[in-house]
């Protein structure tokens, strides 16, 4: 297992991905300046952003204080690039940096030169952003299954590559099993990591929605949350004859139906048969929110 790199050493932990100094790009063409010994200084006009960027989301205001700050003090941690064949150059980390450098009006940013392949740039981009904590725990789950299948990892050698533990790995893959209105409570810290841990015990859509307004409405905490849990699968187990019986009156093709639906549009839905070609189908939703992303869902 990789040795894990303290925040501090940030820059030397991310570096360290490239096997040696021979691998340090050319950085003598015209627009690029050297200022010391692996530093250069480059022209913003000529870096664009990597397409492969675990992070999806940069809010405007922490994003306008950076900003704010690079006008007075400068950029403290250089950006790091990948050279292309161009003379352009790709971001391998720091695209919040290199955003705010944008904001401020500057014309060339300091940065680290490197020759890297598409997986080590993505595995450097996930390390650094995983070490600041600048990833929601879905980016960071939606970046491991990238670079297994992209690069037809397993999780021990991912968990090897990024300095995780296998365990951490397999976790982070779950939350991508869960439905989409869970999915998006955690991107939006409506719930924590250990919210969701808890809903991935209960079995059906229903119950971890059930059990999710629950925890958001009354601001449930892990344990609570882990309680209602237990509670909610000993009463299901409880009830599992009615259950079964309600369950068998709706034919197997269209309980297929129905699970899909739910898995689709991350909600509750019913199907009520009118004799035997015809019915309804219900779906459910708590807010007008969860209305609209129904709704966008099923116009796409």
């Amino acid at each position: 297992m990789a040795k894990k790199v303290k925040k501090k050493d940030l820059g030397l932990g991310i570096r360290a991905l490239i096997q040696n100094d021979e691998q340090v790009a050319e950085i003598k063409t015209e627009p690029v300046e050297e200022i010391t010994a692996g530093i250069a200084m480059v022209q913003i006009k000529d870096i664009h952003a990597n397409p492969n960027q675990p992070r999806r989301e940069f809010d405007d205001e922490p994003l306008q204080e950076l900003a704010s700050s690079i006008k007075i003090h400068g950029i403290i941690q250089p950006l790091t690039l990948r050279k292309e064949d161009n003379d352009s150059y790709q971001i391998i980390s720091g695209e919040r940096r290199f955003r705010a450098s944008q904001l401020a009006g500057l014309t060339q940013v300091p940065a680290y030169i490197r020759v890297a392949n598409d997986q080590e740039v993505m595995e450097m981009a996930l390390i650094e952003n995983i070490q600041r904590e600048d990833l929601n725990p879905l980016e960071v789950a939606f970046t491991y299954a990238r670079l297994m299948k992209e690069f037809d990892l397993t999780h021990e050698k991912l968990a090897e590559r990024v300095g995780k533990k296998r365990s951490t790995v397999s976790n982070f893959m779950r939350l991508l099993e869960l439905p989409p209105t869970v999915q998006h409570a955690l991107k939006q810290q409506e719930i924590s990591t250990g919210h969701a841990k808890a809903l991935q015990g209960l079995r059906t859509i229903d119950d971890q929605l059930y059990i999710l307004n629950k925890v958001i409405n009354n601001g449930l905490s892990v344990r609570d949350t882990e309680s209602l849990v237990r509670q909610k699968i000993t009463g299901s187990s409880a009830a599992s004859g009615n259950t079964k019986s309600k369950a068998s009156t709706l034919p197997s093709e269209y309980q297929d139906i129905r699970k899909n639906l739910k898995s689709h549009l991350g909600t509750i839905v019913d199907i009520k048969l009118k004799g035997k070609e015809k019915g309804a189908i219900v779906i459910n939703f708590s807010s007008v929110d969860e209305l609209n992303r129904i709704l966008d869902i099923i116009e796409d």
